[in-house]
Formats: structure tokens, sequence, C-alpha cells
């Protein structure tokens, strides 16, 4: 059956509301950018109490500028070309400073005026709130474009080597042009002029992640009756 994070419809729209207005982001008004490492550095994360894997980090630090690089270029364009603003977003703790080292910081100042970088994390009902209002999401995380579509939001997923193969579930249910491999030149070209036609296209773009939620949705019936088969079969 499909990933569960499909189904969840957990919300906190006050507090998804109360961020907003405080960063002036307006309903539509906005895309969602979330930058990572190849390795989720658990390290960084105290509660974790996870001692440093050096072979991680090292990658994570010899591929950071190529991956997220690709991300801030992405947000130049957007602020460039549309009057749309950016919120750089985490899906887990460690992904505020990244933000902020790889894109943000980075940024020409005039682009900068219409960034915002969340230094906070949120739990789950806030960020679905807040995706919910939002003109679409891009980046390289996996859950957050699966919570996304779930809601009807256009989302693409970047992936890479050291990811599993999740990822490939959007060729499944038909948003094979919003799957990029970041380690395949010919998607990195492809990149930033497909994220701006996501965007762009408001209507197209909500038709297309609307038909891939059906889709699942489908499945989820099918799962849901095969398993209620085999639970009765035993009864």
């Amino acid at each position: 059956g499909p990933d569960g994070a499909f189904a969840v419809d957990l919300h906190d729209d006050i507090s998804a509301r109360k961020f907003m207005n405080e960063n002036k982001l307006e309903d539509k008004k906005f895309a969602c950018c979330i930058p990572r490492y190849r390795y989720t550095p658990y390290w960084l994360i105290k509660e974790k109490k996870v001692s440093i894997n050096q072979f991680r980090h090292q990658r994570n630090e010899e591929m950071k500028e190529h991956d997220n690089g690709l991300l801030r270029e992405t947000v130049i364009e957007i602020i460039r070309n549309t009057d749309l603003k950016v919120l750089l977003c985490p899906e887990d703790q460690t992904q505020m400073a990244i933000a902020r080292e790889m894109i943000n910081e980075k940024l020409p100042q005039d682009i900068k005026q219409r960034v915002v970088c969340r230094d906070k994390f949120w739990c789950t009902d806030e960020a679905i709130s807040t995706y919910r209002c939002s003109a679409g999401l891009f980046g390289l995380e996996q859950h957050s474009p699966i919570m996304c579509i779930g809601n009807g939001i256009p989302a693409s997923v970047g992936r890479f080597a050291e990811q599993t193969t999740k990822g490939y579930m959007w060729q499944d249910i038909g948003l094979d042009e919003w799957l990029f491999d970041f380690d395949n030149e010919n998607d990195r070209k492809r990149y930033t002029e497909t994220i701006l036609k996501m965007l762009l296209n408001s209507n197209d773009s909500h038709t297309k992640a609307d038909h891939a939620r059906k889709k699942v949705q489908d499945v989820f019936k099918k799962m849901s009756a095969q398993l209620a088969l085999a639970i009765n079969s035993k009864c």
C-alpha cells in the first residue's frame, strides 16, 4: 500500500496563520523549499545522543553545495520571475541551519528581501497547514512532498544515491515530471525551469496533484479491502 504519510490530515491553522502573518506570507503567494544534507546529521541533535559519523559528515560537506546550490539558484529565479515569496522550512531539526548557511546567507540582498527563513522547528500539524496555504513545495525531502500531494498541493521530489528508492513512487502516481535525481545532469538541467512551471501554472499543477492524490486513494482502498479479506479469513 501507499506510504501512510499520504493520509496525514493533521492541521494547526492557528499557529500556521500566526507565523504567516508575522512574516507577511499570503495565501498561494509563496513557495516552500526544504534543503538537506545527503545524510541526516543526527549527531547535531542533542536529544539523539549520537556520535558523529565521520564518513557521513565528510560526504555531507562534499555535496552540500552541489545539492543545495541548485535549490538556491531556483529560489533566485522564482523571486526574479514571479511575484511569489519563498519560505525556507525544515522537515527535521537539522535543516534550519543548512537553510541559513547554504541558501539564505548566500542570496543577493534584493532576493533575500522576499525570502523567509524559518528559525524554529515545527510540528507536522503546523507544517501541513502552512503547505496547504502555499503555491507548492520543492526541495530534497520526501515526506513533506508526500503530505502535500495527500492534501492536493503541488510538490516535487529531489533525490540522490544515498536515499532509498522511495522517491520513485512519483513515477507510479503520474508525477514523473516532478521527480529529480540530483546525481543526474539531465535532471539538474531541467530542475529550475520545471519548478517555475509547476508554480506558475497553478491550475494545471493543482489538477495534476489532485489526480495523483486520487490514484493514491484508490490504492489505499484496494489495500484496505485486501487487508479486510486477510483478517476475516483468520477469524
